[in-house]
C-alpha cells in the first residue's frame, strides 16, 4: 500500500486533539477589527471543534496527523 499525501492547506487549518476531534480556528479575525467588539474578537481568538458529520472528511485529508 503506498503512502498516502497529506493536504497540506488542510494540515495547516486543522489539528487533532488527544481523544481524536478535529479543531480549526475560527474566521472573521482578519481584518476590518474595529467595527468588532472587544468581547467578540476575544471570542474568535478561541477554538471550536468540527461538527461530527465532517470530522469523517477532514481525517481524509489529515492521514498522519
Amino acid at each position: 500500500m503506498p503512502k498516502l499525501k497529506t493536504n497540506k492547506a488542510a494540515a495547516k487549518r486543522f489539528t487533532l486533539t488527544k481523544s481524536g476531534k478535529v479543531r480549526r480556528g475560527k474566521a472573521y479575525r482578519s481584518h476590518i477589527l474595529t467595527s468588532k467588539t472587544t468581547k467578540r474578537k476575544r471570542n474568535l481568538r478561541k477554538t471550536s471543534t468540527i461538527s461530527a458529520v465532517e470530522q469523517r472528511n477532514i481525517r481524509r485529508l489529515i492521514p498522519y496527523a
